[in-house]
């Protein structure tokens, strides 16, 4: 049973400020990306089942394409190098650079080519299942 006392809003203002200043004061915290739908503005849903979080370092060429894929999964890219340009089949792009974070679209045929001059390397993170693949290639 909560007992309501007069101490009880100040208790949780400091319990949130303590949470919010635990990093060593030469750690810094930058959020670049916090969003509730993909790039395309569809919801983000995750997938029933056993959680799986696992991620992966892509590595483009100049000049190089993905190839047409879907991602069953939600999943976060966070552009290391270069430039990528990002195709939906219903001609909508999105271009991004060194820094540039996107909520990948999910279960939509999206295409990614590297627009730049110097290898694309790009981090990618999956919130997915143990049952799903993370990446699908379209017919």
């Amino acid at each position: 049973m909560l007992i309501f006392t007069p101490l009880l809003p100040l208790l949780i203002l400091l319990h949130s400020s303590t949470l919010a200043g635990d990093f060593h004061p030469s750690v810094q915290v930058q959020e670049n990306l916090s969003t509730t739908t993909s790039w395309d503005g569809e919801p983000i849903h995750y997938p029933a089942g056993t959680a799986k979080l696992s991620g992966a370092i892509v590595t483009l060429a100049p000049g190089t394409e993905t190839g047409w894929h879907i991602h069953p999964v939600p999943c976060i890219a966070l552009i290391l190098e270069g430039e990528l340009l990002v195709e939906l089949k219903d001609g909508r792009t999105k271009k991004l650079k060194a820094g540039d974070t996107l909520a990948e679209v999910i279960q939509t045929p999206h295409n990614g080519k590297n627009i730049g001059k110097v290898p694309l390397k790009i981090a990618v993170f999956y919130a997915g299942n143990t049952e799903l693949k993370t990446t699908l290639l379209c017919p």
